[in-house]
């Protein structure tokens, strides 16, 4: 019975390695292709792609060009991750089995967005982007059904894919806005700054559901930092718009003190 158990559990070995070294291989390539939508390799920046509408004064909704920084920090989070779930003592834990497909979905889909984007096909990059922001969701749903095994875990699974949760998130809104800058939105006679104050509280509404879920700090942080750059590029240059910053102040505020609030009730509940 030993040698049968030992049998079983050597055929479950190979499958369980070959997919974390695929988590590693979507990682290096989503990378790669992260570099080149930043211009190096001779690639074109994503800013000058698509005649210009991802730039960071292209539409009203589009944050500085300093909050793209938080890429730095969600891709050497996912390079974290795929480390960690190749360790030998975490590749068949059920929780990493769980997350491990959309994890490698969420990278191929980041790698078509930029692809798309580099092609300069917005309505394309709106529907992956789409796509990604729902199979986020999905994988924090079977994040928060278990509790990370320590730090490590909590850090760089939960807190990696909360950032990239809570970021995609506000790109979604930059997305739809660079999309309808450039089919022409802005001679439908919409009232711009009034349209961008009710997105705005969308987001603020999908933030405070996100803290509730669970207490988790990354995604309203990854929130709140999206949308407070969105309020300082509308402060100055061509969209310069002061009521669309309050309002991006404002929805990055009630974020922050959902999240806060949801994380200090969580806690008490939890001791």
């Amino acid at each position: 019975m030993s040698i049968d158990h030992q049998q079983a559990g050597s055929s479950t070995r190979p499958p369980a390695l070959l997919a974390a070294v695929g988590v590693v291989c979507a990682a290096v390539v989503t990378t790669v292709v992260a570099a080149f939508g930043a211009g190096a390799g001779g690639g074109t920046s994503v800013s000058e792609a698509a005649s210009g509408w991802f730039a960071a004064d292209a539409t009203p909704l589009a944050p500085a060009t300093t909050a793209f920084s938080i890429w730095s920090v969600i891709y050497i989070g996912l390079f974290g991750y795929a480390i960690l779930q190749l360790l030998p003592s975490r590749r068949s834990e059920p929780r990493q089995r769980g997350v491990r497909p959309w994890a490698v979905a969420s990278m191929v889909l980041n790698a078509l967005w930029l692809w798309a984007a580099q092609a300069g096909w917005i309505g394309a990059s709106l529907l992956v982007i789409i796509a990604l922001l729902a199979v986020l969701c999905v994988l924090f749903r079977r994040l928060r059904a278990s509790a990370p095994r320590d730090v490590w875990e909590a850090v760089l699974v939960d807190g990696t894919f909360g950032l990239y949760l809570g970021w995609v998130s506000v790109a979604v809104v930059a997305n739809t806005a660079s999309w309808l800058g450039s089919v022409g939105a802005a001679d439908w006679g919409w009232p711009v700054a009034a349209a961008a104050g009710v997105i705005l509280g969308v987001v603020a509404v999908v933030g405070v559901v996100l803290a509730s879920a669970g207490g988790r700090l990354a995604p309203g942080a990854a929130m709140a930092w999206g949308l407070a750059w969105i309020a300082v590029g509308r402060l100055e240059g061509p969209d310069a718009d002061t009521g669309v910053a309050v309002a991006a102040r404002a929805a990055a505020a009630v974020v922050v003190i959902a999240t806060v609030a949801a994380r200090v009730r969580h806690a008490r509940a939890a001791a």
